[in-house]
C-alpha cells in the first residue's frame, strides 16, 4: 500500500483524509520514498489533460511532459542560457528563417526506435504547422514554421517564411517535447487522458500507470544516458521513479508534506507557507519568467469598450493591499506585465497606481452613473463585469473576491464565473460570459507577450473577433507579431518595450504580483529543481531521511 492511498484523498473531510493518509506509512528513508521503496510522492492539486506537448502548458501537463520528453536545447533555469542537449550544436542564419541542428547519436525512444532526423523532422513539422484533421494545433511557441529537412542522419535543417527569432527557445520548451513517431500519428484524444502509458518520449522517465483523473506513475528508464551535459548528475535517473497524487485539497497536500508522507506538493497556498518554516521541511519559489498574474480587459466589448472605464477599474484595485493581505513575499509586486525576471521586461508601474477618487471622476466622466442600489447604471444598463476563476492560479477566488470588494465602492457590481476547468476553458473565449480574464503565462523568451495576447495565440484581451476574423487594435497586434519577427535581441527588447507600453497606455490589462510555482518539500528530498519557468524536474533527485 502505497503511503499516500487514493482512497484518503478522495475524502473531503481535510481531518478524516489526514488521519488515513498517515496510517498509510512513515517518512521515506534512504532507498525508501514515499511510496515505500525509492519512488518519489508528488502532490498535485489539478489533472493534467493533454499530453500534446504544443497544449502541455498548464502546469499538470507540464509536470508530466517535462519529465517523460527530451528536447533539442537545453535552457539554462539560472541564467537562462542555451546549452547542448539532444541537439551537441547548431546555428542560424543572420536573419533567423533558417535553423540548423546536429544531433546526438546513440539516443532512442523508451519503445526502443531511434531519435534521429528524420524524426525530429517530423515532430517539428506537426508542432509548427499543426494538423486540424486531428485536432492538434500549432504549438504558440513556433513562429513562421515552413518546413523541416534532414540534412543527414544527424543534422536537421529548419526553414521558416519570416524571421523567427523566438524558435531556439521554443526547441528548449515543453511544448517541444520530443515523441516518437508512433506517438506523432495520434490524434488529440489520444494524447488526452486513458492514454499517458501510450505517450512515449526519449526522457528519462516512462508512464508505467494511470488511474483517470487521480493517478500517474512514471517509472526511471534504466538505459537513460544523454542529460544535458551540464547536468551534474548523468546516466539513469537516481530514484526508481514519480507517483504523481491528484490532491485538490490545500490542507492534504501540506499536512501530507509536513507529516512526512508525501515527499513534494506543488502549490503551496500563501498562507500556508509558514508551516514549512518548520525542520524537516522547505519551500522552494521557483519564477515563472513571462507574464505576470493579470488581469486582461476584453477591449471590444461593453464596457471595456471605453478606455475611461478600463482606467476606472485598473485605478479602483489596490494592488498592493491584495498582495499583502493574500500573499506572501514569494509574489513581487507586478511592475509591469512581465516579471521583471522575464526577457524584455519594461517597468509600466506608473499606469497602475491606486487612485479611487480618480475611477470614480472617470466612471462619471463616462456616463456611468450611481443608482439607488449603489451600482452604476449607464442607459438602464448596471455596470456589470464578470470575472473567470483561474483554477490554475493561487487564490483566484479570493483576489476577485477582494477586488468586488474594492470595484464595489466605486460602483461596479462585479460577479465570478464559477465552475471546473471544462466550464472554465469554455468560457475562456466568449466576451458575453468573460469581460475580465485571470490569467497568467510563463516562458523564458520575448514571445511570451504575443503568446499571451495576439490573435493568433491565447487571445486575452480578445482583440481578435473570431467570428469576423477582424482586430479591435490592429496596431497592438502588429507589434506583437514585431517581437516575433524581428532578428536581433536589440531589436526584439524594443518592440517588446514598444508593445508593453502601447498596453499600458490603453489600460488594456492590470498587472497584480510577479507569479511563483511554490512546491513544499521533504528536507530529504535533495536534488528537486525546475526548468526555467517552474515545472518540476526530477531527474537529479535523490530521497534520504
Amino acid at each position: 500500500m502505497t503511503r499516500l492511498s487514493r482512497t484518503a484523498l478522495a475524502i473531503t473531510s481535510t481531518a478524516v483524509a489526514v488521519s488515513m493518509l498517515a496510517g498509510c506509512g512513515g517518512g521515506g528513508g534512504e532507498g525508501s520514498g514515499a511510496a515505500g521503496d525509492n519512488t518519489l510522492t508528488y502532490l498535485e492539486p489539478q489533472t493534467w489533460n493533454t499530453l500534446y506537448p504544443p497544449s502541455g502548458g498548464f502546469y499538470p501537463n507540464g509536470g508530466v511532459i517535462n519529465n517523460i520528453t527530451d528536447r533539442l536545447v537545453y535552457q539554462n533555469p539560472s541564467t537562462l542560457e542555451f546549452e547542448p542537449w539532444i541537439a551537441t550544436d547548431w546555428e542560424q542564419n543572420d536573419d533567423a528563417t533558417e535553423y540548423t541542428f546536429t544531433l546526438r547519436e546513440g539516443v532512442t525512444y523508451s519503445d526502443g526506435s531511434p531519435l534521429d532526423a528524420e524524426n525530429v523532422v517530423k515532430n517539428f513539422d506537426l508542432f509548427g504547422l499543426g494538423d486540424t484533421d486531428r485536432a492538434l494545433p500549432v504549438s504558440e511557441a513556433i513562429n513562421n514554421y515552413d518546413h523541416g529537412e534532414v540534412v543527414d542522419e544527424n543534422t536537421v535543417k529548419f526553414f521558416f517564411s519570416a524571421p523567427a527569432p523566438g524558435f531556439l527557445q521554443a526547441t528548449s520548451t515543453i511544448n517541444s517535447g520530443l515523441l516518437s513517431n508512433d506517438t506523432l500519428d495520434r490524434d488529440s484524444q489520444g494524447f488526452g487522458p486513458g492514454s499517458a502509458t501510450e505517450i512515449v518520449g526519449s526522457g528519462p522517465f516512462v508512464v508505467a500507470d494511470e488511474q483517470v483523473g487521480t493517478e500517474l506513475t512514471l517509472e526511471a528508464r534504466d538505459d537513460y544516458d544523454w542529460a544535458p551535459p551540464s547536468l551534474e548528475h548523468q546516466g539513469a535517473a537516481a530514484i526508481d521513479g514519480v507517483q504523481f497524487i491528484v490532491t485538490a485539497e490545500d490542507s492534504v497536500r501540506v499536512g501530507s508534506v509536513t507529516s512526512g508522507q508525501a515527499d513534494i506538493a506543488r502549490q503551496i497556498a500563501a498562507p500556508d507557507e509558514p508551516q514549512f518554516e518548520a525542520e524537516g521541511v522547505e519551500l522552494l519559489a521557483a519564477p515563472t519568467n513571462g507574464v505576470t498574474n493579470s488581469l486582461s480587459l476584453r477591449i471590444g466589448h461593453t464596457p471595456f469598450d471605453d478606455i475611461r472605464v478600463r482606467q476606472a477599474l485598473i485605478a479602483g484595485i489596490d494592488r498592493e493591499e491584495i498582495v499583502d493581505q493574500l500573499f506572501t513575499d514569494s509574489y513581487p509586486l507586478a511592475t509591469g506585465i512581465l516579471a521583471s525576471t522575464a526577457l524584455g521586461y519594461t517597468d509600466t508601474s506608473e499606469y497602475y497606481e491606486y487612485d479611487p477618487d480618480e475611477a470614480a471622476r472617470l466612471l462619471d466622466e463616462a456616463g456611468w452613473e450611481l443608482g439607488s442600489d449603489g451600482i452604476r447604471v449607464k442607459d438602464g444598463e448596471k455596470l456589470h463585469v464578470t470575472f473567470n476563476e483561474a483554477l490554475p492560479q493561487p487564490r483566484s477566488k479570493e483576489v476577485v473576491t477582494l477586488i468586488q470588494e474594492q470595484l464595489g465602492e466605486l460602483g461596479f457590481e462585479i460577479e465570478l464565473f464559477a465552475g471546473d476547468q471544462a466550464a472554465q476553458d469554455e468560457a475562456r473565449l466568449d466576451a458575453d460570459t468573460i469581460q475580465v480574464y485571470h490569467s497568467m503565462v510563463g516562458r523564458s523568451d520575448y514571445d511570451v507577450l504575443k503568446s499571451q495576447l495576439s490573435g493568433e495565440n491565447r487571445n486575452a484581451l480578445l482583440n481578435l473577433d473570431v467570428a469576423s476574423g477582424e482586430y479591435v487594435d490592429e496596431e497592438l497586434e502588429s507589434l506583437l507579431d514585431r517581437i516575433a519577427s524581428v532578428p536581433t535581441p536589440e531589436a526584439r527588447q524594443e518592440a517588446s518595450a514598444a508593445a508593453q507600453q502601447h498596453i499600458a497606455e490603453n489600460a488594456y490589462a492590470l498587472p497584480l504580483f510577479e507569479e511563483p510555482q511554490v512546491f513544499g518539500l521533504r528536507s530529504g528530498v535533495q536534488g528537486f529543481a525546475t526548468e526555467s519557468i517552474g515545472r518540476p524536474s526530477f531527474y537529479q533527485v535523490t530521497l534520504g531521511e
